[in-house]
């Protein structure tokens, strides 16, 4: 195990299933330890000491007991209940070889909110907690009745005074109540007895409630948790990074790929904390993408000249043929597509669960060494055909759906082109040039991995998440997450349904787990774009007239151009400052992936969401069988 790795751990809370299944994958995942959750011990048939065996078996410690509820300043009677259940959940903590317990703030009604009491209170539990070994950590909940932010929690730690008793801090708890990290330099390290992470999405709506069903894990919402992780790091803590997740779709999720996940997202914010205040780290920075080299599309047979058709009609040339491979290299602009025809290897292991489609993508980045350390540090897979080890002319790291991403140092493009492409006897003029890039690219997997490629990009590669879209389908709603590197030179959109109707879910229904659906390419003239893909007789998308009839209303524009756009199906968006962006749609191969051209103006930042609609009931008009299959 990894020393980063030793140093993470997960409450089973966060994972599907029954406890022994959640310390299965815990274990499997690669976390040194767990929080053991009430509520997972006494729904299990095993004993604590038979808990305890099955962790020592698994390699895993229980790291933390959780939750001991409403303790501090209760009145009477229930005061002494509170140091009886105490008493008792220690005893149990004993069972399970645990040495610390979360006290969370009270939420009891009757509670009072005399600070010397709670004081007293927990000098008393530390007096008991030392008699047994025991560290209580103090925790702030968001929603607590008079404790409800840290640093009222650390003056109470501080306050007791007493070697047993030290403060929990919880990401959720404090970022949500918008609690500045700059305050946990107040608090000492010693004194931190658990660090408990989670992210979420930025909503507006009730603590408790946003607590409990929207949290997720560090790199998969909008809370910065990588600053509040450097602030603790600062205090000179060195204990674990443990995970506590409350999330309605982790809970159907398989608890293999959570706890996989779960590792990754607290190695890659360990790490990232690290490099925001220069404390040494133990993996590359993340190198970012500096554009989308190729897309290689699989197919065999007819389709192969088929797909070759398609792509002639939306501007490509074929320039060059794999020098050993049946593999060509098609070229417009600065986009190159790939069709790889190979009977054998992974391209065709690929079509045989696919069918025709897209099966790998090749990025520039700096340093392809360092990205391959970080993704193994990060429980990346890397590709190694099976047999052909050493044969690959680039390295690539398995991703969505299955595909490829191979990874090209930006130096080494030009070469790596020539060394393994023969190149076909084109004059420059016979090669299109109507688009220059790639703009971005579109995956749709399975709803249950949607928050798991999210991850994937930013921890790998640094892309920064956009404004996650919900996109009307005429068959249900779509989820559509944009991330993008810090200068827009490479962007991927994950999009995911719950709804079986969707034109993403039937895409996943046609072959096994997700993929790309479709490539967005860049142009500097869409009209004149469009004017060639016509003259080429590319099947583009019709959009309706009643859009442009709206198009009209909302946007002023002069009839000679509404007209132009109609003519060619130009859908247009803009931003809040006028910057505008152009698109079209090319008709969908086999119904399963298609083209977008895109003219995108400068700082226009989004992907013409209020556009999807329209476009998705578009295409959805080709859904009966009855259609032919469209060329494109």
């Amino acid at each position: 195990m990894s020393p980063v790795r030793s140093r993470n751990a997960i409450a089973t809370v966060s994972l599907r299933g029954t406890l022994e299944e959640k310390l299965k994958a815990a274990a499997a995942a690669g976390f040194a330890g767990v929080e053991i959750f009430e509520n997972d011990l006494v729904g299990s048939m095993l004993a604590p000491r038979d808990v305890r065996a099955m962790l020592d078996d698994l390699g895993l410690a229980c790291l933390l007991y959780q939750p001991f509820r409403d303790f501090e300043g209760m009145p009477g009677d229930l005061r002494r209940r509170a140091f009886d259940r105490a008493h008792a959940k220690f005893d149990l903590m004993d069972a399970l070889g645990a040495d610390r317990v979360l006290f969370c703030s009270n939420c009891h009604v009757g509670a009072l909110g005399d600070r010397q009491q709670i004081v007293d209170d927990f000098h008393e539990l530390g007096s008991i907690a030392q008699e047994r070994d025991i560290i209580v950590g103090y925790e702030a909940l968001a929603w607590g009745q008079h404790v409800n932010d840290h640093r009222d929690a650390w003056a109470i730690v501080k306050a007791v005074d007493h070697p047993n008793i030290g403060i929990i801090l919880d990401s959720f708890h404090s970022l949500s109540r918008k609690i500045p990290s700059e305050s946990i330099r107040d608090i000492t390290g010693d004194k931190i007895a658990f660090v408990q992470l989670a992210d979420a999405p930025l909503l507006e709506m009730d603590l408790l409630y946003w607590s409990r069903h929207f949290r997720n894990l560090p790199g998969q919402g909008g809370l910065d948790i990588v600053g509040y992780v450097a602030e603790i790091l600062r205090t000179g803590y060195d204990g674990p990074l443990s995970l506590e997740i409350f999330n309605d779709r982790f809970r159907s999720n398989a608890a293999r790929m959570v706890a996989e996940d779960g590792c990754r997202s607290l190695d890659y914010v360990r790490d990232a904390a690290k490099r925001l205040i220069d404390q040494p780290t133990d993996m590359p920075a993340p190198q970012p993408v500096l554009g989308a080299e190729f897309v290689e599309f699989t197919a065999d047979g007819s389709d192969v000249a088929r797909l070759g058709r398609s792509f002639a009609a939306l501007g490509f040339t074929p320039v060059g043929q794999h020098r050993h491979k049946k593999v060509t290299r098609w070229r417009q602009g600065g986009v190159n597509l790939v069709i790889n025809a190979e009977p054998k290897g992974f391209a065709a292991a690929y079509h045989a669960a696919q069918g025709t489609a897209i099966c790998a993508i090749g990025i520039r980045v700096k340093d392809k060494a360092a990205v391959l350390t970080r993704a193994a540090a990060l429980g990346i897979k890397a590709y190694s055909p099976e047999g052909r080890p050493g044969r690959l002319a680039m390295p690539a790291l398995r991703g969505v759906g299955g595909s490829l991403v191979y990874l090209i140092d930006a130096d080494e493009v030009e070469g790596l082109w020539a060394r393994e492409f023969q190149v076909a006897r084109v004059d420059d003029g016979e090669v299109g040039s109507d688009v220059r890039g790639i703009d971005h690219l579109a995956a749709v997997v399975h709803n249950d991995e949607f928050m798991s490629w999210q991850l994937y990009w930013r921890a790998l590669f640094g892309l920064e998440a956009r404004a996650a879209q919900d996109v009307i389908d005429p068959s249900g709603l779509v989820h559509s997450q944009a991330l993008q590197s810090d200068d827009g030179a490479f962007r991927v959109t994950i999009n995911a349904s719950d709804a079986r109707e969707t034109l993403s879910s039937r895409f996943l229904d046609h072959g096994i787990g997700g993929g790309y659906q479709h490539v967005a390419l860049t142009t500097d003239d869409i009209f004149a774009t469009a004017e060639a893909l016509r003259d080429r007789e590319a099947a583009m998308l019709d959009i309706p007239s009643n859009y442009y009839d709206d198009l009209a209303a909302r946007f002023g524009f002069e009839p000679e151009l509404i007209a132009r756009m109609a003519e060619f199906g130009i859908l247009y968006d803009e931003d809040v400052d006028g910057a505008g962006f152009w698109q079209m749609y090319s008709r969908a191969f086999d119904k399963l992936f298609f083209f977008e051209f895109v003219q995108r103006a400068e700082g226009y930042a989004g992907f013409g969401a209020p556009n999807a609609g329209v476009r998705l009931t578009a295409q959805n008009r080709f859904r009966p069988e009855t259609t032919p299959a469209a060329i494109l």
